[in-house]
């Protein structure tokens, strides 16, 4: 309906068992609708658009959005085949198929990959840090996630933590994990009318709650699979005891990091601050919003800048001629890193 409202030329064709239905709009008001007996077509839909410029001017499509939706598709879609402008799109193995296409590292071990009725996932873990995930219901692709995806990093978290009998925390489990999960719910009800967030508590009217549902696949299917695989497990292992090693050290880093900012936020002598900040309690809202930080690379290029600076809103951060390279570098080596812990203070 709002693609027809935004087009000026709208035109849906419909093919069933030799009968066809062609219905034309134009900027959503109906045109002419013809009814056909007798036609040589295969069973299919047909929809036809040209973009409405009175509304949008001239105009782009963002291909590589579209492509990327096009891919989810395949995805979902075992075998279905897909063809846009000239190149056709198909996958043999659904969402391990798109973790090994986007994943931009190795993995520690070859992804996990279940599936069931109306659910499928796959799982593994890189070697860097934090968490990505991709969701999807019913064919739509969820980056925000909702009720199924907080159910899927639940169960996860729970069926390791139990398959290994050890008290880890949850994110030492997850982190580096790379995973996608699609489900089909009855009737699903969405927190946006773009359908990025699902809000649905139960799979289907009288059926169980997404939550258990998801729980009782991941618990069973997952458990069973690293019962058969135990060098899959023993992977798995070990990057959750890097990452609670890494964490605790971390965190006798990141106290002494915060010691440093409350001594240096009286004196950073890499900071040549202004008077105005965003997070002022009081104060013009326009020139809080208008603070900003020049971040230099050594003393004389900060010393130019701060020869024509705005004291009032803009400050000056002078670091080192180079700053630390980061690449490959442990979080611990970064918290430990004096400029970083000057810049933090310098950024509040």
């Amino acid at each position: 309906k709002a693609v027809n409202m935004l087009s000026s030329e709208f035109e849906a064709r419909s093919v069933r068992d030799g009968e066809a239905r062609t219905v034309t709009f134009a900027k959503g008001l109906e045109q002419s609708d013809r009814w056909e007996s007798g036609v040589g077509e295969p069973n299919g839909t047909l929809i036809r658009f040209r973009v409405d410029e009175e509304v949008f001017g001239p105009y782009d499509y963002n291909l590589e959005y579209v492509e990327q939706l096009v891919r989810n598709y395949t995805y979902l879609n075992l075998g279905l085949t897909f063809n846009f402008n000239g190149t056709a799109y198909v996958s043999k193995n659904g969402l391990l198929d798109l973790l090994n296409e986007n994943m931009t590292e190795d993995p520690l071990y070859a992804p996990v990959h279940l599936s069931g009725d109306d659910i499928e996932i796959a799982i593994t873990h890189g070697t860097g840090y934090g968490e990505n995930y991709y969701s999807f219901v019913n064919g739509q692709y969820t980056p925000q996630g909702g009720t199924h995806l907080t159910a899927f990093k639940e169960a996860v978290s729970r069926t390791l933590k139990d398959f290994f009998g050890r008290n880890f925390e949850y994110s030492d489990i997850r982190n580096g994990m790379v995973a996608a999960v699609a489900i089909r719910v009855q009737d699903p009800v969405f927190e946006s009318q773009t359908k990025t967030k699902l809000g649905s508590r139960e799979m289907s009217k009288d059926g169980p709650t997404v939550a258990k549902f998801i729980s009782d696949f991941v618990k069973k299917d997952l458990d069973d699979y690293l019962h058969r695989d135990l060098s899959v497990a023993e992977v798995i292992l070990k990057k959750i005891q890097e990452s609670e090693r890494d964490r605790k050290a971390i965190a006798v880093v990141a106290k002494k990091s915060r010691e440093t900012a409350k001594k240096v936020s009286l004196y950073n002598r890499k900071l040549n601050d202004c008077r105005v900040h965003l997070s002022d309690s009081r104060g013009n809202e326009e020139k809080k919003l208008a603070s900003s930080i020049f971040i230099t690379e050594g003393d004389s290029a900060g010393g130019t800048i701060e020869k024509v600076r705005d004291v009032e809103t803009q400050a000056v951060f002078k670091l080192r001629g180079k700053p630390l390279n980061t690449y490959g570098a442990s979080k611990r080596e970064l918290y430990a890193n004096e400029e970083f812990s000057l810049l933090q203070a310098a950024l509040n």
